[in-house]
């Protein structure tokens, strides 16, 4: 299938679409301690996972600082830590750096393809090509070699993941229009799910990025990497940033662009964009930590190209928890 090289607006999506994620990939952890191994190490509370769960969850350092924000699910007995491959060679190789110590195999899933079916009617032609599909109770189902992934949201989405042959065998008597990857970043964006580019790794806690809004963090299951870090900032009230989607009418941001906002008659930094995407209409989509106590009112620009204005954008979620 060829891709539509073209960057839609949300308000612009078709009905139904399918998109290529081609920026994606997945860490895949294996062998008889693989769920032991993976349990002192991220966020999440890995003995909690089963074949049919969704679960997400962070990977960081000694210090607390994220390497990486995943979906975790098994495929084919396997964990797979699914993410973009801008985050995924540095956890990939922290992982496997200790895990010389444990009976596991880490490596990067590079078997595997990775495809979204999303929007209004989504469900109904996920059935057009598979017996078994997910659900809300049911997040992951395995059909043959493939496992579909159900992400309810704004926006329903399946994730297909599989051998690459299958998944365009599967996916091509829809005919459907195939987007690029950056349309699941609009989606991230939009749903508040953070995108980690490299310039962002090792810069946040988990809170800064509102994990702990999304599931993201066990406060319960005892000890794993920067542990100690994750829960001072929860129990002691110190986490000062978080996660925000913003808006803007015209111009393009950068990943790693300052944000500032008005202060009087002055301009402070506010934040720092983690990722963006610019429709082909003008309208951008951005992604950024911000302080936690900004009001949505408040006057922001971006310090490279100050003429730009941006506006705080609803999440889907409460930052209370």
């Amino acid at each position: 299938m060829t891709i539509d090289p073209s960057l839609p607006a949300i308000e612009q999506l078709p009905e139904t679409f399918l998109i290529a994620l081609t920026d994606y990939s997945a860490i895949a952890l294996s062998g008889e301690e693989q769920g032991k191994y993976l349990q002192g190490q991220v966020t999440c509370d890995v003995n909690e996972t089963n074949d049919r769960s969704l679960t997400i969850g962070a990977h960081c350092n000694a210090k607390g600082k994220v390497l990486s924000v995943f979906r975790l699910l098994n495929h084919k007995s396997a964990h797979l830590l699914l993410q973009p491959k801008s985050s995924l060679e540095a956890s990939l190789a922290e992982l496997q750096k200790f895990g010389v110590f444990a009976k596991v195999d880490i490596s990067q899933s590079n078997n595997l393809s990775f495809y979204a079916l999303a929007g209004k009617k989504a469900e109904t032609e996920i059935q057009k090509i598979y017996p078994q599909i997910p659900d809300n109770m049911t997040p992951v189902v395995e059909n043959g070699d493939t496992t579909l992934v159900y992400l309810p949201g704004e926006i329903t989405r399946y994730l297909l993941i599989g051998p690459q042959e299958q998944l365009t065998k599967a996916i091509e008597p829809l005919a459907l229009t195939l987007y690029s990857s950056p349309l699941w970043d609009l989606i991230e964006i939009t749903e508040g799910f953070p995108i980690l580019e490299q310039n962002a790794l090792l810069e946040y806690v988990p809170q800064m990025l509102n994990l702990q809004a999304i599931n993201g963090i066990s406060f319960t299951k005892g000890c794993y990497l920067g542990q100690e870090t994750v829960a001072r900032m929860q129990y002691l009230g110190k986490n000062k940033r978080a996660l925000y989607s913003l808006t803007a009418h015209q111009g393009s941001a950068q990943s790693g662009d300052i944000i500032e906002q008005q202060l009087g008659e002055n301009w402070r930094k506010a934040g720092d964009v983690l990722k963006s995407y610019q429709a082909d209409n003008g309208q951008s989509y951005i992604q950024a930590v911000l302080a936690t106590d900004i009001e949505t009112d408040t006057p922001l620009r971006l310090k490279q190209q100050p003429q730009i204005s941006l506006s705080v954008a609803a999440l889907p979620y409460s930052l209370a928890k």
